[in-house]
Parts: C-alpha cells; sequence; structure tokens
C-alpha cells in the first residue's frame, strides 16, 4: 500500500477511533445520540466478547486495522490495549495493562447502565 494511503488510515484511525471511545463513554448524555449509543456499545462489547472468543478477550477490529496499518508505517512495541496507546502517546507514560483494562471495563460497564437506563427505564 502506498505510504500515502497508509498515513491517510493512520490519522483516519487515531481521530475516529477515539471520537468513538469518547462517544461511547459519554454519547448517554446527548438526548439525540442515546439510541446510537447504545448500539455503539452492543458492536464494542460484541468485539470484546464474542469476536474475543477467537482473538483474546477484549479483541477491538478496529484496534487490529489500526495496529496493522502502524506495523506498516514500522511502529513496534505497542501495547494490546488501544486505551494504553492512547495514554501513552498523550502524555508519555504507559499504565500497566491490568490498570487500563479494569478502568476500561468499569467505565464501559457505567457508561451501559447508564445507557440502558436513558433508552429503556427512564420514564420519557
Amino acid at each position: 500500500m502506498d505510504a500515502f494511503w497508509l498515513h491517510f488510515l493512520n490519522y483516519f484511525f487515531f481521530v475516529f477511533h477515539t471520537v468513538l471511545i469518547i462517544f461511547n463513554l459519554f454519547g448517554w448524555l446527548v438526548p439525540k445520540t442515546r439510541r446510537l449509543h447504545f448500539y455503539s456499545l452492543v458492536i464494542t462489547l460484541f468485539s470484546w466478547g464474542v469476536l474475543g472468543i477467537w482473538y483474546g478477550f477484549g479483541y477491538c477490529f478496529l484496534t487490529d486495522w489500526h495496529y496493522q496499518v502502524l506495523r506498516k508505517l514500522g511502529e513496534t512495541g505497542m501495547p494490546n490495549s488501544y486505551i494504553a496507546f492512547l495514554i501513552e502517546k498523550f502524555t508519555g507514560w504507559l499504565p500497566g495493562a491490568d490498570l487500563v483494562n479494569t478502568w476500561t471495563l468499569i467505565l464501559t460497564v457505567a457508561a451501559l447502565i447508564c445507557s440502558f437506563w436513558v433508552n429503556f427505564m427512564r420514564k420519557k
């Protein structure tokens, strides 16, 4: 693949995946995006759990695709977690995998509970 497209895909995945993570955490707060937020979390959890049966729990196809691009660009030594990757890119600190995985799961479950509440339990 041409270097231009690899760099394009790198920036695309970096922006899209980062925005998606933020949306997965907070999309339930915006009434117009609540249903989309719920579906986004279901897809995320499907990737982590169902695809995770074959690829390992917590598998994210977006991380896999982005990391394939980064490897072609010569990047090495990337953490398994995209969240850890982002933390390291933004702060220079690479947190431990257990810390990242625990907080990622806690915050995702909290967002799912909030999304479920605003979409299905709250009186409209």
